[in-house]
């Protein structure tokens, strides 16, 4: 276990830009899954077009093509950045298309009579999706939106196995390849590294699911 103990301050380097990852990461997905399940749900033919196209390509699409894309096709074109913002919009616009897929069944979810209800007091579209409908949408979509963000925090690995530098997992591959240590006590340290993102943050979601269980 010397591997982990001699080397703590990378581990801890690496999971703190792992944790920043999963956090902009998590952002980022919901804003822009709900924007895309409003697109999908709205009225106007073009906006469902758009969101169903998105969703279809993108949920369809593996995550390492996406970040390919990103890292190797967009310099190809003129739009330069580095792998971290490459990587990190490759996980936001992968993990987005299936927010937008949970959210939307939860709109689905929410009785018609809702809507209709808001739209006889003189709410438009925006105002009953996002003052009577989305809310009651998002108690319904807890356990599986938690679903498709943990696996967005896993996910966060490829980003250090493409390229991102600094991570739990670019962390162990440096200590594996380039200092010669042992590959089991190193990667078991990146495993419990993601453990540590991943266990309290599916229990910080068992809390939300009560409390929005309570709240209906």
């Amino acid at each position: 276990m010397s591997a982990i103990t001699d080397n703590f301050d990378l581990y801890w380097s690496g999971f703190l830009t792992s944790v920043g990852i999963c956090f902009f990461g998590l952002v980022g997905s919901l804003l822009l899954g709900t924007i895309i399940a409003t697109f999908r749900v709205s009225p106007i033919p073009i906006l469902q077009w758009v969101g169903s196209a998105y969703v279809t390509i993108v949920r369809n699409t593996p995550l390492t093509l996406v970040l390919f894309f990103f890292a190797f096709g967009l310099p190809e074109i003129g739009i330069n950045s580095s792998f971290y913002r490459f990587g990190l919009a490759a996980l936001i616009i992968y993990t987005s298309a299936f927010v937008c897929e949970a959210i939307r069944s939860g709109i689905n979810s929410v009785a018609s009579g809702q809507a209709e209800a808001a739209r006889s007091i003189g709410l438009g579209f925006g105002q009953s999706l996002t003052l009577v409908v989305l809310p009651q949408a998002l108690r319904t979509v807890v356990p599986p939106l938690g679903s498709v963000l943990i696996a967005m925090f896993k996910n966060s690995a490829v980003l250090g196995a493409f390229g991102v530098g600094g991570d739990l997992w670019s962390t162990g591959l440096n200590l594996s390849s380039a200092q010669g240590y042992a590959p089991l006590p190193v990667f078991l340290g990146v495993a419990i590294g993601y453990l540590c993102i991943t266990i309290p943050a599916g229990i910080a979601l068992q809390v939300i699911e009560r409390k929005a269980a309570i709240a209906r």
